[in-house]
């Protein structure tokens, strides 16, 4: 960033970035920069992203994830992110990528990544922010996912309290990790925030299945012209170590506004006015394929 750097006052005893009297285009050229970043480790320093809050928006008014706090945020209404998922059948692990550019390719921004763990009733997979350390004691830990033994049922967890008033699924793995922490402001543990069902079918997971998803933690007034789903602003975690887990953005604009009072409080019901997906009717196969 030279022209950060060249206001930087000089003295024999220590330094003061002046921020202040950088121009914002100069800063917003940084956060284009961040935005087309393969990876979250090489973000800029902490001083400049919270001189940038105001300059970055959202993804649903931006389009773009520009740090890690945005893969918890709503995307844009209006348009797609392409993303691609790597897959390490050695190591059972898994990572998701974002398209730079139209064409799928294998250069993309890293965004998350996740382990399968197999138990005796069910599958889990840890997600994180960190493809070398995906722990629950992780500051980098983001969530789980966690299926059936037929994998026809699927919940998602986050890892921190979607909205206020949130209650968290108490297990053994969870009691240990809260043991560890610092901070007791906010928990890190399991809060359930969608719950996805696949219907039976002939072929098992590689045929076409009917699906049926929950959004707990989202009103279904969200998708409505004027609606608003609720938008997390920073991650909370027990230790400043770890670069990603400190950023938060928000816009100034009305929008973001209205997110912000929402986050006041949770559904007025845990299934009432959540909004629910369904996948299109899958098409039945032809004649000759079932032959």
């Amino acid at each position: 960033m030279p022209a950060i750097k060249s206001i930087i006052n000089r003295s024999r005893s220590h330094r003061v970035v002046q921020y202040s009297s950088a121009p914002g285009t100069n800063l917003s050229g940084d956060g284009s920069a961040v935005e087309t970043t393969s990876c979250w480790a090489n973000l800029p320093q902490e001083s400049w992203r919270h001189i940038t809050k105001d300059l970055v928006k959202v993804p649903e008014l931006s389009g773009k994830l520009t740090f890690p706090i945005s893969v918890k945020q709503p995307g844009p209404r209006e348009q797609l992110l392409q993303c691609f998922i790597k897959r390490s059948r050695s190591t059972q692990t898994y990572r998701l990528y974002l398209s730079l550019n139209n064409a799928l390719t294998e250069d993309g921004k890293f965004l998350l990544a996740a382990r399968k763990c197999r138990r005796p009733t069910c599958t889990d997979y840890i997600i994180s922010l960190d493809t070398d350390d995906m722990s629950k004691g992780s500051n980098a830990y983001a969530g789980k996912l966690r299926s059936n033994f037929l994998g026809t049922k699927f919940t998602v967890f986050d890892g921190q309290p979607p909205h206020a008033g949130a209650k968290m699924t108490k297990s053994y793995s969870s009691r240990l990790v809260n043991l560890k922490q610092v901070s007791p402001r906010v928990p890190t543990g399991n809060y359930p925030v969608a719950n996805i069902s696949y219907e039976l079918n002939v072929l098992g997971s590689r045929g076409p299945r009917r699906m049926h998803c929950i959004m707990d933690a989202i009103p279904a007034a969200a998708v409505e012209p004027g609606g608003v789903a609720p938008t997390q602003t920073e991650f909370y975690h027990h230790s400043a170590d770890f670069c990603p887990s400190l950023l938060f953005f928000r816009s100034k604009s009305n929008h973001a506004e209205r997110v912000e009072s929402f986050q006041s409080g949770p559904l007025s019901s845990q299934r009432e006015g959540a909004l629910v997906l369904k996948n299109k009717a899958p098409r039945k196969w032809p004649s000759w394929a079932r032959t």
